[in-house]
């Protein structure tokens, strides 16, 4: 059995609570129709004991209560549902005037007449709703009378069975109008949803392009086309850059492995002496090294980029990271002649102590790298704003302003033909950049006019990062 559409389950939910309110709303109206009837018939029925009893008190003696004391037959003539008796006394079996279409005679006896009006429903030998009421009233001269004033409500049951007759007939096709409304309402408002499926349909990685249209859209289902947009931008870039990072680390990998396959095929053509062989053996392993460096690297990055890893962070003083660095690379850089100057405040950071190293040991190479021989390498750490910055700068050559946007990629080389023959993997820099991405940090380059280019690595307070990462 095919299963219902969501259009046909939320019309069938929508129009069940359509009849359901319909429902209550016709038996509030019944309820309420039915209560201003009785209501009105009350009021009347007591404005016309009161009239009858003026109208008695005008009359001087039992005598004068007949057929022909008009002020008392003009107060019920016209009123066909009404119908009035007087007797002398409640034991009486005759009344003194009895006015009316139709005659309510001894069947009242059954009501006790009082000083005061009262009123009583029932109903009588032919099934009719009644309303009477019954008071002992008095002549001018004193005499007592007996009055029974009924009221014949068959107009008013009438016309609440009619109201009642008429729901029920009529409810079925309002039923069924209210469910076809809901079922074409809620299909014309699903109908985005059929875009979306089009447009979800050509989605594939080689097709990322597609997106959701937004324009004239209900509110609700265009913050989900939003959203929708947005993880496709970000599909599509994580594509793209995974797909570039492929291209480029095959295109790493295969200089090295053609290096090593045509030393290998060069020196197989012919014997060789030893001192050969360890030439070529020594050279194959400096690129094996290089080629073990990349994979490292890339392994870390892999780490860095998937925070889900929790790496462990605790209060860290950037000037004392910066000086064990600088303790590790004193030697290289006395190589050089290249001195290091480390200044700044003990402001701490909450991080990885690890990965701050690692950072800042990619830089200070960099920076070592490149720095003339016999100058000066300026380590700074200082606090700006709300954060703590790690600056690193070198004089030389500086980098040209175009490429500053692309220094943070992976494999991305300003002098690739250097880099190369330097030993660099073309990692070091993506591998900065993720590990402030980490420490929810910025990592940026600055080249002053002096040409000293400087990496800043921006940190954030130890509470604010604190915070970030709990709410992460």
């Amino acid at each position: 059995m095919r299963p219902f559409g969501l259009a046909a389950k939320l019309g069938l939910k929508v129009g069940l609570m359509s009849a359901a309110l319909l429902l209550l709303f016709a038996t509030f109206g019944y309820l309420i129709v039915g209560q201003a009837l009785e209501r009105n018939a009350r009021t009347d029925l007591e404005v016309k004991m009161s009239g009858m009893a003026h109208n008695l008190s005008t009359i001087r003696d039992i005598s004068g209560v007949n057929v022909d004391a008009h002020q008392l037959v003009d107060l019920v003539m016209g009123h066909n549902n009404l119908y009035v008796s007087i007797f002398e006394s409640p034991q009486s079996q005759t009344p003194l005037i009895s006015i009316g279409s139709r005659r309510v005679n001894l069947e009242v006896h059954k009501f006790q007449p009082t000083p005061q009006a009262r009123e009583h429903e029932w109903r009588d030998s032919m099934g009719r709703p009644l309303l009477t009421a019954t008071r002992v009233m008095r002549l001018g001269d004193g005499t007592k009378v007996s009055v029974f004033m009924t009221m014949d409500q068959s107009s008013n049951q009438a016309l609440l069975d009619a109201l009642l007759t008429w729901a029920l007939m009529v409810s079925p096709l309002v039923l069924a109008l209210i469910l076809a409304i809901s079922w074409w309402t809620v299909r014309r408002g699903l109908l985005p949803l059929t875009k979306f499926l089009k447009v979800a349909s050509k989605i594939s990685t080689e097709s990322l392009e597609h997106r959701l249209p937004t324009k004239g859209m209900p509110a609700e289902l265009k913050a989900l086309a939003d959203g929708i947009n947005i993880m496709l931008v970000r599909l599509d870039d994580g594509v793209q850059q995974l797909s570039q990072f492929s291209d480029d680390l095959a295109h790493e990998l295969r200089a090295p492995l053609s290096n090593l396959i045509g030393k290998a095929q060069v020196t197989l053509t012919r014997e060789r002496s030893v001192a050969e062989y360890r030439e070529v053996l020594e050279s194959c392993t400096e690129e094996l090294d290089r080629m073990s460096r990349m994979v490292s690297d890339m392994l870390f990055l892999a780490q860095v980029s998937h925070p889900a890893s929790m790496v462990e962070f605790e209060a860290v003083s950037l000037l004392d990271e910066v000086q064990r660095v600088c303790d590790l690379f004193s030697i290289t850089a006395d190589d050089s002649e290249i001195q290091l100057q480390i200044s700044g405040c003990q402001d701490q950071v909450r991080g990885n102590r690890i990965m701050i190293q690692r950072a800042a040991s990619n830089l200070l190479s960099n920076a070592i790298r490149y720095c003339p021989r016999g100058d000066v390498v300026l380590v700074k750490v200082q606090g700006v704003g709300h954060g703590t910055t790690l600056s690193i700068g070198n004089p030389g050559r500086g980098i040209a302003s175009e490429h500053h946007a692309h220094l943070f990629e992976r494999f991305y080389r300003v002098d690739k033909s250097r880099a190369r023959s330097e030993g660099g993997t073309g990692l070091g820099l993506a591998i900065v950049q993720s590990i402030m991405s980490l420490h929810q940090g910025v990592a940026r380059v600055e080249v002053t006019d002096d040409h000293v280019t400087w990496f800043h690595l921006d940190f954030p307070t130890a509470e604010l990062s604190h915070s970030q990462s709990d709410a992460a």
